[in-house]
């Protein structure tokens, strides 16, 4: 991400949501972006993702410079190479917990989506809960379906937005655990927004962002 602003217009003017944000990540990394509410987080997931684009700056996702695509384009990019987890689950309710984590499969045309998506599934604890629609299922629950569906197409980068907002602590506990070890089993890269300064520091890098701008340097732990 380089050079990266956002600025919106409301009633009373102009609005600076983020201001010449830089920094990189290298492949399997896992970074923390922390900060209060309204201090930017999930803008600059949005403009990361290419789901928003800044209003000035550029971010290149796997070598592709995203804003020099189209938004199909960039919907491919997504496709191919991220995965989301977010605050409010995002689960189709009209489809099972195995019709949920198949859909990405599918879209992608891979013939072993049922096997592929069961065994994911069983991977997170819910082998027996494949013919469950998510309205029958726990919060924690949801969420290692959604857990499931980022990470069963083995994306280079996950995006993971307030993944325990919801949840009560223990479950919280629970699904990030989880997802930290489904993150060091595939090799994924790893950005996670939250507000939780202990769970970000579970990875190795956190960005403070600060009324927009990232107010410190985002070194590596030792």
């Amino acid at each position: 991400m380089r050079g990266v602003s956002k600025t919106v217009q409301d009633a009373s003017g102009e609005l600076r949501i983020l201001r010449d944000i830089d920094f990189s990540l290298n492949a399997g990394e896992t970074a923390a972006i922390v900060g209060a509410s309204g201090s930017g987080k999930s803008t600059l997931l949005a403009i990361l993702a290419g789901l928003d684009t800044p209003s000035t700056g550029q971010v290149v996702l796997a070598g592709q410079s995203l804003f020099d695509l189209s938004e199909d384009e960039r919907a491919a990019v997504r496709a191919q190479h991220v995965g989301f987890v977010f605050q409010s689950f995002q689960l189709m309710p009209n489809l099972t917990a195995l019709e949920n984590v198949m859909l990405p499969l599918e879209l992608a045309d891979r013939p072993d989506a049922r096997a592929t998506a069961t065994a994911m599934l069983q991977r997170v604890g819910l082998g027996e809960r494949l013919k469950h629609l998510p309205k029958v299922l726990s919060g924690g629950e949801q969420q290692r379906v959604a857990l499931a569906r980022a990470f069963v197409v083995q994306p280079d980068v996950l995006l993971a937005d307030e993944p325990t907002g919801s949840l009560d602590h223990a479950t919280g506990e629970s699904i990030m655990d989880l997802m930290f070890a489904l993150n060091r089993e595939q090799g994924t890269t790893l950005v996670l927004v939250t507000h939780d300064r202990l769970l970000a520091a579970k990875c190795e890098r956190s960005l403070v962002i600060q009324v927009g701008r990232l107010t410190e340097p985002a070194q590596s732990q030792s």
